[in-house]
């Protein structure tokens, strides 16, 4: 199972310079068996065109390697921290993604412009507050930027919102599976790089109607969704 585990994860992160949303070795992706509490992610700074299923490192929920000889991500402690704030959810993505990056540094959130937002968040995409010095340089650093989203999330549906910017950094996705996390990771990309040519287009340009976002995000999402085949998501 946990051999399993290591592939879907890397998988995962071989999808991410695939889907343009990779840069050198900026990003990882993790998965995580719930039955047993360990994830796998990927070895810090290994290169996407070296890595192997072999090279995932597990971790378990309280931050102990368990298997791998390499160190894992520097950010594993930030997937630990949405791991056991989300209890939903199977798998966390990290990108630096260029157009939602780019959203992230100036400390905006997403605006749902349109119908593709919709498909995927029930509003904006939102973005965190700015880390304060203690916690950029306190020695956790990315426990800490673990906290700063899990506060924002304090009055939001991790299910209803499955992303979020790191105010002057990136964006982190997450589904019920790594895969879908990549998945939601290919979109948020998509929705800023349409956000961005929306306002260019018309700097005053107001957000989707609650009647549309409505519609498309609840066709997709909950109960009576009714968008795919039985099953499917």
């Amino acid at each position: 199972m946990l051999e399993e585990l290591k592939r879907e994860a890397y998988e995962a992160n071989i999808a991410l310079p695939q889907q343009g949303l990779i840069n050198l070795t900026f990003g990882n992706a993790s998965a995580i068996d719930r039955d047993r509490g360990i994830f796998a992610i990927k070895p810090s700074g290994v290169d996407y065109d070296e890595l192997t299923p072999e090279q995932m490192v597990l971790v378990d929920l309280e931050g102990n390697q368990v298997e791998g000889d390499l160190r894992p991500s520097s950010d594993t402690p930030t997937h630990r921290r949405l791991f056991l704030a989300f209890a939903s959810i199977g798998g966390v993505v990290h990108t630096h993604s260029t157009r939602a990056t780019s959203f992230a540094q100036a400390g905006r959130e997403i605006p749902i412009f349109g119908t593709t937002h919709a498909d995927y968040f029930y509003g904006d995409i939102p973005v965190t507050r700015k880390m304060t010095h203690t916690e950029i340089s306190g020695g956790e650093y990315e426990w800490e930027t673990g906290n700063v989203i899990v506060e924002r999330f304090a009055e939001l549906d991790s299910a209803d919102f499955p992303a979020v910017l790191v105010n002057r950094h990136a964006p982190f996705t997450w589904g019920k599976t790594v895969a879908k996390a990549v998945e939601v990771a290919v979109a948020v990309e998509c929705i800023a790089d349409m956000a961005l040519s929306s306002l260019q287009l018309e700097p005053n340009l107001p957000i989707i109607e609650e009647a549309l976002l409505n519609k498309h995000f609840k066709r997709k999402h909950g109960p009576g969704a009714y968008y795919g085949q039985t099953g499917s998501c």
